[in-house]
């Protein structure tokens, strides 16, 4: 298999990766839903000892929740369950864990896949970037508000905050009925879940328990889906020169991770083989990226060499690259 075989060759290649193992999947939710509840009230019964001691175990609640996201995704491809209906049954039910609407991230996380790395179809489901003549176009009003998106303190800092206290809360623009009805029950039963358990527990112990969940799990969700587009030298085409399998595997990282955090982030390292082929549950990406030699050797990114990526800020067109702010300084000045 390699980048330029056509999508009909890695499909067929892939088919037998795609198949679902129910139990694989009951199994999978077991170990990551119930210790995630576990943790939790171990955290609140930690409160009474030290602060210090719940924040250590929020942590690790942390990597369930980040689980439980990898379950509600898989189910938003209908990768998880053989069944579609079990699919979004659980996808619901771990939407309202991850406080995502199942039906709504569902359609942008579609809409990403079908127009990932594609410059003519950005805007949806996707990081804002731009690229160098248009950074340039923009207003001086316009840059700062870019310079401020993608700026490290306010992406990781703040993004949490909007991500799950914001953005989702509310039903997008051209949303179907069923799509609105699940954003409107997933605000009810997170605001009827949280004030059954303030009245119960207290607001301040759900709030140093579930507060450092959200935003620790936050920090880690939007830090994998940045890394794993935007490095150095991943592909970006207009529609017209645009291939999917380009787009999958030189344009979606394959970010290696130690084991640990491999399963704790559900495989999404292997994202270009993710890309490759979105209806994979993520327990078989490892066989299929062990299968081929060919996916072996597409773009990588380790823990340490990936931080290197929060410098870049454009997509440099002409030199097919993401470049830094003060790299387009330097061209002006030159020329």
């Amino acid at each position: 298999m390699s980048n330029h075989e056509s999508p009909q060759k890695w499909k067929h290649d892939i088919a037998p990766f795609e198949k679902s193992n129910n139990w694989k999947s009951l199994w999978q939710l077991t170990n990551t839903v119930v210790p995630f509840l576990g943790i939790w009230c171990l955290a609140y019964m930690s409160l009474s000892v030290s602060v210090w001691i719940t924040l250590a175990i929020t942590l690790i609640a942390s990597g369930f929740f980040l689980r439980i996201f990898i379950i509600f995704h898989d189910c938003c491809h209908h990768s998880f369950f053989k069944s579609r209906k079990a699919n979004e049954l659980v996808g619901i039910v771990t939407g309202i864990l991850t406080f995502f609407p199942y039906h709504q991230w569902k359609y942008e996380h579609s809409v990403h896949h079908a127009t990932s790395s594609n410059l003519t179809k950005r805007g949806t489901g996707d990081m804002w970037t731009l690229t160098v003549s248009e950074y340039q176009n923009l207003s001086a009003i316009r840059r700062m508000r870019y310079r401020l998106y993608r700026n490290p303190f306010v992406m990781f800092g703040l993004g949490p905050l909007q991500l799950f206290l914001i953005e989702y809360r509310f039903n997008r623009k051209g949303a179907g009925r069923k799509e609105r009805l699940n954003t409107y029950l997933t605000n009810l039963v997170l605001a009827a879940t949280t004030a059954i358990l303030c009245l119960t527990l207290g607001w301040r112990g759900v709030l140093l328990v579930e507060g450092p969940i959200l935003y620790i799990s936050g920090v880690v969700g939007i830090w994998l889906f940045y890394v794993q587009h935007q490095f150095e030298d991943t592909y970006f085409e207009e529609a017209d020169k645009w291939d999917y399998v380009s787009a999958a595997l030189q344009g979606s990282s394959y970010y290696k991770l130690p084991k640990l955090l491999q399963w704790v982030t559900g495989n999404i390292g292997f994202h270009h083989i993710h890309h490759l082929g979105p209806r994979v549950p993520n327990y078989n990406l490892q066989r299929v990226h062990d299968s081929y030699p060919a996916l072996q050797n597409v773009p990588s990114v380790g823990v340490f060499s990936s931080l290197r990526s929060l410098r870049y800020r454009l997509w440099d067109e002409g030199n097919k690259k993401f470049v830094r702010f003060r790299d387009i300084r330097k061209v002006k000045s030159v020329t």
